[in-house]
């Protein structure tokens, strides 16, 4: 139940952040639904292929594509509608994806027996793949390499879980709504890791002078 209740906020939350990235970029009605179906489940399928599951797996969420073509399609029908309110909490939506689809994919890759660092990647990926592959083909730059403290909390539940720190349904929850309000802070106080420019350490070249 912990893992379909993740899989169907995540969907959701992804679903709609690919197809009103689509539709800012005046996408046609098949290029919503290409971004809006790889958000929502790009970072699976990267999961998949790390750790070792068929990518050919992700067919058997067969309701689950339902759930996020319903989604789609709501989008681009009621697209004011839904885009007012989307407006006002899609952050939380995409913080509500990102720590539901952490925390699917750590959970996915206990099960499997790998390693702590194979959980902490495939949480940072099952979070931030899906929106990664939506901004590339957007054309615009993946947000989690950019803004704010993204994928950090992402690889923070992967670690928590991987260390059998978090394995109760109480312990799922607590762990899912503390990742969305680290993630909303983090935006809201615009918390960023260390960054460093080049242009800072590389000498201008002279000019050259002609007579």
């Amino acid at each position: 139940m912990i893992w379909e209740g993740l899989t169907f906020i995540g969907t959701v939350a992804f679903a709609l952040s690919g197809a009103f990235v689509a539709m800012e970029e005046n996408y046609d009605l098949m290029g919503v639904y290409i971004l809006g179906l790889v958000t929502a489940f790009g970072g699976g399928a990267i999961r998949n292929l790390l750790i070792g599951v068929p990518v050919s797996a992700l067919w058997e969420q067969g309701s689950f594509f339902i759930v996020a073509i319903v989604a789609i399609t709501l989008a681009f029908l009621f697209p004011f509608l839904i885009f007012q309110q989307w407006i006002k909490f899609g952050l939380l939506f995409d913080a509500i994806g990102l720590s539901a689809f952490a925390i699917q994919g750590a959970m996915y890759a206990t099960e499997m027996g790998h390693p702590l660092s194979a959980v902490i990647v495939a949480a940072a990926l099952t979070g931030t793949g899906g929106g990664m592959i939506r901004d590339v083909l957007a054309g615009r730059k993946p947000l989690f390499l950019q803004k704010e403290m993204y994928i950090i909390w992402a690889m923070i539940a992967g670690a928590l879980i991987g260390l059998n720190l978090i394995y109760s349904p109480i312990g799922y929850t607590f762990l899912f709504i503390v990742v969305i309000v680290l993630r909303m802070l983090s935006v809201h106080y615009k918390w960023q890791l260390p960054r460093r420019k080049m242009n800072h350490f590389i000498k201008p070249k002279p000019k050259n002078h002609t007579t």
